[in-house]
């Protein structure tokens, strides 16, 4: 049996707890599962950087899972497009069960090891390619299998799980272990141990976006400009990286296509395509285009 299967006698009545008692006790657990990630920032770190290394211009990320540890991934993936403007067609998620199973159970499709091969061949998973691999138990067939041949097809894989000395942390290129222990309800991995996927999670894909350069002085200048709250929040930060007034930052963002970086460049007086030409010539990475340009120095 896992840690994160076994009962924890200490909360063996909390059915009987008075009710605030018990959500006091469901809090703790979920402070500890944080604090289980802090030993794990260097594995964070060194996961993100080979992963924006190896994604580039073209690379996929790879977002892999069963039941409550697979949501978690999937949710991370879809925010990366509106918050980092990350493209829909470099984004792959292999759900065991299907996309349908985010929202009805699937039973057995976790054990399917079979079916996450032939998913990893059919999505053509390869060495651009970087998977996330997600598994409390860190013994599911389905996301095991995921890592095992996307990593023999050459992509980096990132494992993340719950249970130490695991078979999916032992097959992914970069481990990332959250030991969160017992929970409160045994078995439940969606409260303790699904906290500190989500945490991870967070934390890998944000770092990854930072390295490739779609953050910006603590800035979203890869977001995509969906309503007018993005709308006024996006003036605001081409306000503040060009140094100038609400109304040109307004006109530079619509000169620009509604592009945050295109519009900075826009505002710091360049022409809406030698802008585009700048940051094409340096990856899309404003403070690169920024320094090249004879402004602040990268």
């Amino acid at each position: 049996m896992t840690d994160t299967e076994t009962r924890n006698p200490d909360f063996i009545d909390i059915d009987r707890w008075p009710t605030e008692r018990a959500v006091e006790a469901m809090l703790d657990g979920q402070v500890a599962a944080v604090e289980a990630i802090r030993g794990q920032t260097a594995a964070i770190a060194a996961a993100a950087d080979a992963a924006a290394a190896r994604l580039g211009r073209s690379g996929r990320l790879v977002y892999a899972g069963a039941g409550t540890s697979g949501r978690i991934a999937v949710q991370d993936g879809v925010e990366l497009g509106p918050t980092f403007n990350w493209p829909a067609d470099r984004l792959v998620y292999l759900m065991a069960g299907g996309m349908t199973a985010l929202a009805d159970s699937a039973e057995g499709a976790e054990d399917d090891a079979d079916d996450a091969r032939r998913r990893v061949h059919d999505a053509a998973i390869g060495p651009g390619d970087v998977v996330i691999a997600i598994a409390a138990s860190g013994r599911t067939p389905f996301t095991v299998a995921v890592v095992e041949a996307a990593r023999a097809a050459g992509a980096l894989t990132i494992g993340v799980a719950n249970n130490p000395d695991t078979p999916l942390l032992e097959a992914a290129e970069f481990p990332v272990l959250a030991a969160t222990g017992a929970e409160l309800v045994a078995g439940s991995t969606r409260m303790k141990a699904g906290t500190a996927q989500k945490t991870i999670a967070n934390l890998l894909s944000t770092a990854i976006m930072l390295r490739l350069g779609r953050v910006y002085r603590g800035l979203m200048v890869d977001m995509v400009i969906s309503n007018d709250k993005l709308l006024q929040r996006a003036r605001g930060i081409v306000a503040t990286l060009a140094g100038c007034g609400a109304d040109a930052a307004a006109d530079a963002l619509e000169r620009a296509g509604r592009d945050i970086k295109r519009a900075v460049l826009v505002a710091r007086g360049l022409p809406p395509r030698d802008a585009e030409a700048l940051l094409a010539a340096h990856d899309g990475i404003l403070a690169r285009a920024i320094a090249a340009s004879g402004g602040e120095a990268e």
